[in-house]
């Protein structure tokens, strides 16, 4: 990456304090003890965005609490802007309890009832900082309760209005939703605004219903506006789709700890590459290196517990693609 941070980069939603248990392979009850690990798909995209040397700003809300206070000032400490984020008095910071299975994959237990990320209201948002983003990035937790998803549209509407290329990444948490079909449909009603989604093979099982991961399943979810549909497949790399080409690259092979912030490292990593030129999307050759890049972000998230601590810098990326060489 160039010195000069480039332009902006908004993550919209959550963010929250993981509890991960000191041992690996336990169930929440067997765990001994809980390292809190600050998380939350959006905040962790930002800091993986400014810890490659981006500008990236969270827009989300907090409670007026001390782990509330301690995650604002974890993006600040990481160079994320937090001029966007809100305090609620009357509100929690959301908690999650993440059981760790011994192959590194998670599962979540949450405390948000409510939490104050889901009470963030449209006439909190910091709409000058929304307008200047040239990338405005966000999940689909934001879309599961009021007051917090006519936020969330009333941001994204905001963002497209004022010129910047929309990313989704839906980040499917089974848990938090009242059931299966409700987080299908609300998952799927902002599709159509986004230029560009990445999705899991889990999520793309998900939605499509289908048990293949394929080009022709993947395809199923493609929409006419869409720049970019990327499909995340783990350890296999990537596969990516656009209007004139479509392809795979593959992934890096580590010694997976905790998977956590792997997807959202990827993410933050592809956002900071194409920022200040979207016409990457269109060149294959071009888009084939940025996504090489990410794939190795995505790896090395992978080598160390908790999601922001294991975010690499724009170096050990390079050591990584270097060696794979």
């Amino acid at each position: 990456m160039a010195s000069a941070k480039g332009g902006l980069i908004v993550s919209f939603g959550e963010m929250l304090i993981d509890f991960v248990p000191t041992v690996s392979g336990v169930s929440l009850a067997e765990a001994p003890g809980f390292l809190k690990a600050p998380g939350g798909a959006p905040a962790n995209v930002a800091i993986a965005v400014a810890r490659l040397g981006g500008a990236a700003s969270f827009v989300g809300k907090l409670g007026d609490d001390e782990f509330g206070h301690m995650l604002a000032g974890i993006l600040k400490e990481n160079g994320v802007s937090a001029d966007g984020v809100n305090f609620d008095k009357g509100a929690r910071t959301a908690l999650a309890f993440v059981t760790l299975r011994a192959d590194g994959e998670r599962e979540f237990m949450f405390y948000r009832n409510p939490s104050a990320d889901m009470l963030l209201t449209p006439d909190e948002l910091n709409l000058d900082l929304i307008r200047s983003a040239k990338v405005f990035h966000y999940g689909s937790i934001s879309l599961i309760v009021e007051p917090c998803r006519s936020a969330h549209m009333k941001a994204m509407e905001a963002a497209k209005a004022a010129g910047a290329l929309l990313s989704y990444d839906p980040n499917l948490r089974l848990p938090l939703w009242p059931s299966a079909e409700e987080a299908k449909k609300q998952i799927l009603s902002i599709w159509k605004t986004a230029d560009l989604i990445k999705v899991s093979d889990v999520e793309l099982e998900f939605l499509t219903g289908s048990d293949k991961i394929d080009d022709e399943s993947a395809m199923s979810l493609w929409h006419d506006n869409l720049k970019l549909l990327l499909v995340t497949l783990g350890e296999k790399g990537c596969r990516y789709y656009t209007k004139n080409f479509r392809g795979g690259v593959d992934g890096y092979h580590v010694k997976a700890v905790d998977t956590t912030g792997a997807g959202d490292s990827f993410v933050g990593a592809l956002l900071c590459k194409i920022v200040d030129d979207h016409s990457i999307i269109e060149d294959e050759a071009r888009l084939k290196e940025v996504l090489k890049y990410a794939c190795a972000c995505g790896a090395i998230t992978t080598t160390k517990k908790g999601a922001i601590p294991a975010l690499p810098s724009h170096s050990e990326v390079l050591t990584v693609l270097n060696g794979a060489q």
